[in-house]
């Protein structure tokens, strides 16, 4: 069986991280699949879905790491081509990849103590992003 829904989640764009985790866990729930898998995909090449411990110190020093893996002044032919100057939030997309795959238990999901479920918008604006989360089981 397979259920599922896609989300909208407001962000401010440079790698902003927004914890996710509840309305996963929501949609886990509606669906009533209790073991299975639940795959959360972000529509779009400049974000990332991943999993992080979501506290302030770690959340800025993501955003630090991916400004220095990938800085935000990285000339691209990208921002050259279409003069939209967010090359480097395309890059940081790829690297990180769209989307995650984590089990589900008993209902539940089966993520650690600390683990909570992000998305990371790297685009050079705030944006309203559309996160699919599809539920198998």
């Amino acid at each position: 069986m397979t259920k599922g829904q896609t989300i909208t989640v407001p962000t401010e764009g440079f790698s902003d991280i927004v914890n996710i985790t509840e309305q996963v866990q929501t949609t886990v729930t509606q669906s009533k699949i209790r073991n299975g898998i639940v795959s959360i995909t972000a529509i779009g090449s400049t974000a990332s879905i991943t999993t992080i411990e979501f506290e302030p110190a770690l959340v800025l020093d993501m955003q630090e790491l991916l400004n220095t893996l990938v800085p935000e002044t990285i000339k691209s032919r990208h921002s050259e081509t279409w003069g939209d100057d967010n090359g480097f939030s395309h890059m940081r997309a790829t690297l990180m990849g769209p989307g995650i795959t984590i089990p589900i238990e008993h209902g539940k999901l089966l993520t650690g103590t600390w683990q909570q479920i992000v998305v990371i918008d790297h685009d050079n604006r705030p944006r309203n992003r559309q996160i699919r989360i599809q539920v198998l089981g």
